[in-house]
């Protein structure tokens, strides 16, 4: 018996022993992410930590482990849509904290410091969930934020968004050079040499988070993959660079619904150094609104009118040339709708619905007069001119959605933006001159096409829609020119590109081949009417030329009704 146990004893001494070692290599890396114990978190440098703050709740967040060689660290928190307050002391006070959705504070480090504490708090009565990280600098690394003049903090290294139907706007504080720990910073405005911070450059990243998705996963995965510099710069797309005497913002086009990253990168291009400032995420709408929310951003007065309008541009599409008073109806409406709902929102305060529902109106009138014009004095061109217009306007908007609208010259000049829109725009009705009938039913094949995308995207998101809303908008706001332009584009869009492409030469090349052996256009109704009319009053020996006319037959017909019968006296039968 005791033979046995001193056999089991050596066997598990012999098995543990191995593990041992491999158990103590595990350790750190079991460590890397902490779990929240109580109102206490820590922060390794570098790793994700997702906290909750329950409301009246302060909870401190320990970053431990820095390195002697970082002279500051951030730690930055991202939240959805609720508001956290990132603090340097327990009680948040005013240039000690910040209140927002993507918040974080610097703190220099004193020499020989190892670790700091910081303290989240959630400012509303509500539990607050979100993630964070520390991401440290040296001291050859610039500190963003640190020249701040304009925010409260003594150096905020946070970017700050403000948004509306048209444009984002973000702006953040200039940085200044790095130093070493204990020592004193250099003067932010004393010159301008390449020995002080006005030498430092400031790259403007955009990321796009996935299409029609509204989840949390999807932002902090978005989040954790460009919260540094390396991941910004692998991941995210620069539009623009600044330098030390530019204004730091920049302004983007809005686009509500769909999840946008914006974070700046500071360089030393004397050092070969950069750090990166707090990111900032926008959906262009907001997740409280019970009206017109995130969730909700499909108003039905949109969904029904744009259905409507996908349904006649898929009718146009296949059949316009053919059933050309409908043809003409639906660009009529089209260009007069659309007219005047720039020239309503511009002048009046009407709101949307409204706006829409008087466009609709108009444009409906528009329609009757473009088909009536026709009909009545049967000028096919003037007609074509019209259709003209409308493929012209569509190829200017396609030309100027692409990377050469965002060109500095279209971006700050909105005469050479309009003249180049507007020359394009005249010079496709001038091919129709010469191929009347061709450009007719290529208009029908393209604008027909792309109303059915415009239908899609009143259910489903798609950037192809700021094709023509760009435009849109620039005829509604006097200070878009300045914003950049740039959409996602991902699966969705490829796929409806691809489903835009093929409506269109389907129905081009089927209305080429229905109609190759028809006259190029339908004749007026009203001169076939005078035609005829001549005819039968010159033709004696045509049957309707004794046949008495419509207003002759309806009072012939009306006397008969009022004209009470005489008796004609006694009525015998003939004699055979």
């Amino acid at each position: 018996m005791l033979s046995n146990k001193r056999s089991r004893g050596k066997m598990s001494r012999w098995i543990w022993s191995p593990l041992l070692p491999l158990l103590l290599l595990l350790l750190p890396s079991m460590s890397e992410v902490q779990a929240q114990v109580e109102n206490r978190v820590i922060f390794l440098p570098g790793t994700f930590q997702n906290v909750s703050v329950s409301q009246n709740e302060t909870v401190q967040a320990v970053v431990s482990r820095i390195a002697p060689e970082v002279a500051f660290v951030t730690l930055q928190f991202h939240t959805q849509h609720r508001n956290a307050t990132l603090s340097y002391t327990k009680l948040p006070g005013l240039g000690l904290s910040l209140t927002a959705v993507d918040s974080g504070l610097l703190s220099a480090l004193e020499p020989g410091q190892t670790s700091l504490s910081l303290f989240l708090s959630s400012p509303d009565d509500d539990t607050v969930a979100g993630t964070g990280v520390i991401l440290s600098f040296s001291s050859t690394d610039p500190v963003p934020g640190a020249c701040n003049t304009e925010f409260t903090l003594d150096i905020d290294p946070n970017v700050y968004i403000h948004y509306n139907l048209y444009e984002t706007t973000i702006r953040f504080a200039p940085a200044n050079l790095g130093y070493e720990r204990g020592e004193t910073p250099a003067v932010c405005d004393r010159s301008t040499g390449t020995n002080t911070r006005w030498r430092l450059q400031y790259d403007v990243y955009q990321y796009f988070l996935p299409e029609n998705d509204l989840s949390e996963r999807s932002l902090f995965g978005g989040i954790q993959a460009v919260a540094d510099i390396q991941g910004m710069t692998e991941n995210g797309k620069r539009v623009m660079t600044l330098s030390s005497s530019d204004m730091t913002m920049a302004v983007f086009n809005s686009i509500p619904g769909q999840g946008v990253i914006y974070s700046v990168i500071v360089r030393d291009p004397l050092l070969n150094t950069s750090a990166s400032y707090v990111p900032v995420h926008t959906y262009a709408c907001s997740f409280t609104s019970t009206l017109d929310g995130c969730q909700t951003l499909g108003k039905l007065s949109t969904k029904f009118f744009f259905t409507i309008a996908g349904l006649a541009g898929l009718f146009v599409c296949f059949f316009g040339h053919r059933f050309f008073k409908c043809e003409l109806f639906c660009m009529g409406f089209s260009f007069a709708a659309f007219f005047f709902f720039v020239l309503i929102a511009r002048t009046t305060e009407l709101s949307y619905d409204i706006c829409l529902t008087v466009s609709a109106v108009i444009g409906v009138v528009g329609g009757v007069i473009l088909v009536m014009s026709w009909w009545r004095f049967g000028s096919v061109m003037a007609c074509i001119v019209v259709v003209g217009l409308m493929l012209g306007f569509l190829i200017a908007s396609t030309v100027l959605f692409t990377p050469i609208g965002d060109i500095d010259v279209f971006r700050r000049s909105d005469v050479v933006f309009w003249v180049t829109f507007c020359s394009i725009m005249i010079i496709v009705p001038l091919f129709f001159v010469r191929w009347p009938r061709e450009g007719n039913i290529t208009t029908c094949g393209v604008v027909g096409a792309y109303a059915v995308i415009l239908a899609v995207n009143a259910y489903v998101y798609t950037s192809l829609s700021y094709i023509t809303l760009n435009i849109l908008k620039r005829f509604l706001n006097n200070n878009y020119s300045a914003v950049f332009t740039d959409v996602p584009f991902q699966t969705i869009d490829y796929v409806l590109i691809t489903v835009w492409v093929v409506l269109g030469v389907c129905g081009i090349v089927l209305q080429l081949y229905r109609e190759r052996s028809r006259p190029f256009f339908p004749p007026s109704p009203y001169l076939m009417w005078l035609q005829e009319r001549e005819r039968r009053t010159t033709n004696v020996l045509d049957p309707s030329h004794h046949f008495p006319s419509l207003p002759n037959r309806l009072l012939a017909r009306a006397r008969q009704l009022t004209k009470r019968m005489e008796p004609a006296g006694e009525h015998t039968p003939l004699l055979l």
